[in-house]
């Protein structure tokens, strides 16, 4: 049971963390003891001038900087072991229904799409938000994307293929997750990356790249020269001090104009390696996720060292920020000019490849996002797909539901099959279409889909559902719904596509309601669509005896027990015979 695989990881991570920390607080005391001992032992050297003490210094402060090495690198564990605790605590709270600790993708929201804003795609308890597991920006980037678009059938095929592995994979897929979130980017880190990677490369003239080499050798030279022996050229030295200073000034806004205006970015660039290392380490299977692996490698140099290799250059170029750290490194040794002359090189050699290599990052997000989804749900299948344009469902529910909530149905749809389902009030047909909606999108995007067995036609949806007026665009609800209708109907003659309509035409009286939702449903059956219509007015169903090869009539019912209502939301065949709007308005005592 995946819960109880997540209650045993966050247990183990958990004591890991423990065990961490108290390390963690041992070495901070012992770096606290060994510094304080060496500032003593500074004291007493200048006291003394006796050798032994000048040994126990640099004693003492190999010593020091060990620990400090030492305390980052637990400290970089724990953020680690942190990161993974949030993770299976995350889930298991998930699956209790406690929380759902997940970003909901409303920056997607988009009413205009064919099926996203009907189908509860984006914002609090949406599609998005229980699907999503990324943590980087262009990793909600590419899987909203993939909700959004249909793939072709050997892309489903590839992804079904890949999901199917890495679902298996657990303790991977957290770790690199984990990863993701221990420096999580942004939007703006994302795109001053790509601003950065496609600026024109700041080139140093040569002379200037010359005197980056020899001016500061001449300087170490002099003033070693001059301590030792005294030579009374202290002035000459700081005068060339001044000089490669001054050179390093010169040059100072081209040097700023590489820097990338983002707070750390060094540690989000060495999270991104540390990521593609994971990456770039694993052996796969499926040839999704090996062609994904294969666009890390150029020239036999891995992506992630080189995305390493990038991070710390730009942590050397960014402390040219500080005054002190610029003045002291650069009068010595040039520090910066030989800094910008090996990040340049780094950008013409790499700069078309970052891009490329973050990108494979939010496609293995992505992935392990649907392969959540199938570890979490084992009774969910990947469908199979046909070429005759046939869909099929058994025990098909909506996978937003809990197990406890869900009803499933079984239904079928061939070419130029239409449903006309009717039911009252609460009885679940909008659910219903709801279910067949986003199944529909997720086995074609390659995602597990919440069915014992499918077998489909990847096609692509249209849904009319959530019409709403516009007063930016001084629509009315009437006109934005026939506005929507002839979408559906504009992509219905150009391919085949699976329709969903709820309750369409309310903007009108209802004898023009049933008149024009009569002819909606003759013209889309002439039309390339399979699909589904849910009404309230049982004449519609009258239409299927014009056509019972093309329009088949189903129900939900509610029944009346013990003086109250009840629905078992069981998809029936036929036309619904109970109502419920009378009955509850008077229990209600609105009338």
């Amino acid at each position: 049971m995946p819960q109880q695989t997540y209650s045993k990881f966050l247990a183990e991570h958990t004591e890991e963390f423990n065990a961490l920390s108290k390390k963690s607080r041992i070495v901070s005391m012992g770096r606290l003891v060994t510094f304080a001992t060496l500032l003593i032992l500074v004291y007493f050297y200048f006291q003394t001038r006796t050798n032994v003490t000048l040994a126990l210094i640099g004693v003492f402060f190999v010593g020091f900087v060990f620990l400090v090495r030492l305390y980052n690198q637990l400290s970089t564990k724990n953020e680690f072991n942190k990161a993974l605790m949030e993770i299976n605590k995350n889930e298991i709270d998930f699956l209790e229904k406690n929380a759902l600790p997940f970003a909901d993708g409303s920056e997607f929201i988009d009413p205009t799409h064919p099926y996203s804003f009907d189908l509860d795609f984006f914002g609090p308890r949406s599609l998005f938000q229980t699907l999503n597991r990324t943590e980087t920006f262009i990793g909600k980037q590419i899987l909203a994307t993939n909700l959004l678009s249909l793939k072709s059938k050997q892309s489903i095929l590839s992804t079904q293929t890949a999901v199917h592995e890495l679902a298996e994979d657990l303790p991977w897929r957290q770790a690199v997750s984990a990863q993701s979130k221990v420096k999580p980017d942004n939007r703006e880190i994302h795109e001053n990356m790509a601003k950065w990677m496609k600026s024109k490369i700041q080139h140093i003239p040569k002379y200037y790249d010359l005197a980056s080499y020899i001016l500061p050798v001449i300087f170490i030279g002099l003033t070693t020269y001059n301590i030792i022996f005294e030579a009374g050229i202290g002035d000459k030295c700081f005068y060339l001090f001044l000089i490669n200073l001054g050179l390093v000034a010169r040059n100072l806004k081209a040097i700023k104009m590489e820097l990338v205006q983002s707070t750390n970015i060094d540690r989000t660039l060495k999270n991104y390696s540390e990521i593609l290392a994971k990456i770039e380490s694993k052996k796969f299977d499926s040839k999704a996720l090996v062609d994904l692996q294969i666009r890390l490698t150029k020239k036999k140099v891995s992506a992630s060292s080189e995305m390493n290799r990038l991070s710390q250059l730009f942590g050397q170029l960014d402390n040219i920020l500080n005054p002190a750290g610029m003045v002291v490194m650069n009068g010595f040794f040039m520090y910066h000019l030989h800094t910008m002359r090996n990040l340049t090189k780094w950008k013409k050699q790499n700069g078309a490849d970052v891009m490329i290599w973050i990108q494979v990052i939010g496609e293995f997000e992505a992935l392990i996002s649907f392969a959540n989804l199938s570890y979490n749900n084992p009774d969910f299948v990947f469908p199979d797909l046909n070429e005759e344009h046939i869909i099929q469902f058994e025990n098909l529910g909506h996978p937003l539901l809990g197990k406890n909530q869900r009803v499933r149905s079984d239904v079928s749809f061939e070419k130029e099959n239409f449903i006309i389902l009717t039911g009252s009030n609460m009885s679940g047909k909008s659910t219903f279409l709801r279910s067949l909606g986003v199944n529909m999108v997720l086995g074609g995007i390659g995602a597990p889909i919440c069915a014992s067995k499918a077998n489909i036609h990847a096609i692509p949806v249209y849904v009319s559902m959530r019409v709403s007026d516009s007063l930016d665009d001084n629509e009315s609800f009437f006109f934005a719904e026939v506005k929507r209708l002839k979408e559906v109907m504009d992509a219905a003659d150009k391919q085949l596509t699976f329709v969903l309509l709820d309750e369409i035409l309310r903007g009108t009286n209802s004898d023009d309601k049933r008149t024009g939702t009569v002819e909606v449903v003759k013209k889309i059956i002439s039309k390339n669509a399979i699909g589904a219509l849910a009404t309230h007015d049982l004449k519609v169903c009258d239409t299927t005896a014009e056509f019972p090869n093309q329009l088949t009539n189903k129900c939900f019912e509610v029944e009346v027990v013990d003086n109250d209502l009840y629905f078992d939301y069981r998809l029936r065949e036929g036309i619904c015979k109970n109502k419920n709007a009378t009955f509850l308005m008077k229990k209600m005592k609105v009338i």
